[in-house]
């Protein structure tokens, strides 16, 4: 499974990091969501889901 985030759309609450920050981060010099893995672990793919889920903006998406 592979994730993006639309730097454009990314409001930086941080609640994609709060579910799961194995995959997500925020950084201080841009106050936006970060992947930080080329591709999700298994164990982490529901909790990525639910990152997807909960996102206020819809800026993170699966990529096909």
């Amino acid at each position: 499974m592979k994730v993006k985030v639309n730097s454009d759309a990314c409001i930086g609450c941080g609640a994609c990091e709060a579910i799961c920050s194995n995959v997500f981060e925020i950084k201080d010099d841009d106050m936006v969501s970060h992947v930080k893995v080329d591709e999700v672990a298994k164990e982490d793919e529901d909790s990525v889901r639910d990152a997807i889920e909960s996102c206020p903006t819809g800026a993170i998406e699966e990529e096909k």
